[in-house]
């Protein structure tokens, strides 16, 4: 019986291809075979690095993703070596691979990567901000409506967030950013990361509003700093029904209110209810 290959994750440089990992042109000239979200980027990175491939190459893209990834398993399971790539950064990381991982695992395939660059983590490292605890969110929605909802349950988020986003939709996303987070939240536009015209652009979220309404271009990703930590409230009635009014006054409504100063107090929502609507 064949043993299982390996699959490789190969991380690629986000910006100048001098920031690409050692190991990176030793996976992909040693692979069986290179899955690539953009065939033609994958000639420029190979052209970049001075080596040609030995093995077979397929797309592997958000397109084909789900039609492609039984095919690379049975490689895999033929015991071949599997490197795939992206465009930029991680594969996975709002990006194709995680369904690839997923199979493989499920079918005792050995997954290892190719440590590099990462926008997520380089725009963190630059923004300015918090850094001892953060959250990666990817990209917003890009319905205004289901965006405004996710912006909202992030409210109270107290870890540094960072975001992925479209060029022409930042503006947008910085807007909703403000509405739901409050125009002085600190925050941090990276733009073009590693590449020439790299910029960090940082202030409060108004601020950057106003900076993206000229237009963006290029890669974007977003950081914001997290909320203060919520204060504690008291158990008794006239400071949950205090601790409520504030959170409406916010912007919350009455059922996200009584929900938040529930955990905030250690209380089962009803209770802070019964204090809300039976005064």
């Amino acid at each position: 019986m064949t043993a299982p290959g390996v699959l490789v994750l190969a991380a690629t440089p986000i910006g100048q291809y001098g920031d690409a990992p050692p190991r990176l042109a030793a996976e992909l000239t040693g692979a069986d075979v290179v899955a690539a979200e953009d065939t033609r980027r994958l000639k420029r990175l190979t052209s970049d690095l001075g080596i040609t491939l030995g093995g077979r190459v397929v797309s592997y893209f958000e397109g084909n993703e789900s039609a492609r990834t039984p095919l690379l398993l049975e490689a895999l399971l033929a015991g071949e070596r599997v490197v795939l790539v992206t465009d930029a950064g991680m594969p996975s990381v709002s990006d194709p691979g995680y369904r690839l991982v997923a199979a493989a695992v499920e079918h005792d395939v050995r997954v290892t990567a190719v440590p590099g660059p990462s926008a997520v983590l380089t725009a963190l490292a630059v923004s300015g901000l918090p850094v001892d605890r953060f959250c990666f969110e990817g990209f917003l929605p890009r319905k205004a409506g289901e965006r405004s909802r996710r912006l909202a349950d992030l409210a109270r988020e107290e870890r540094t967030m960072v975001f992925f986003e479209a060029p022409h939709r930042t503006e947008a996303a910085l807007a909703a950013m403000a509405e739901a987070l409050g125009g002085d939240r600190p925050g941090a536009v990276c733009r073009e990361l590693t590449k020439t015209h790299e910029e960090v652009r940082r202030g409060p979220l108004a601020d950057l509003v106003s900076w993206a309404a000229d237009g963006v271009r290029g890669e974007v990703t977003i950081v914001v700093e997290g909320a203060a930590p919520a204060a504690e409230v008291g158990s008794d009635p006239d400071s949950l029904r205090a601790a409520v009014a504030d959170e409406e006054a916010a912007g919350a409504t009455r059922k996200e209110a009584i929900a938040d100063v529930a955990r905030r107090a250690g209380l089962p929502k009803r209770e802070v209810y019964a204090a809300v609507h039976l005064a």
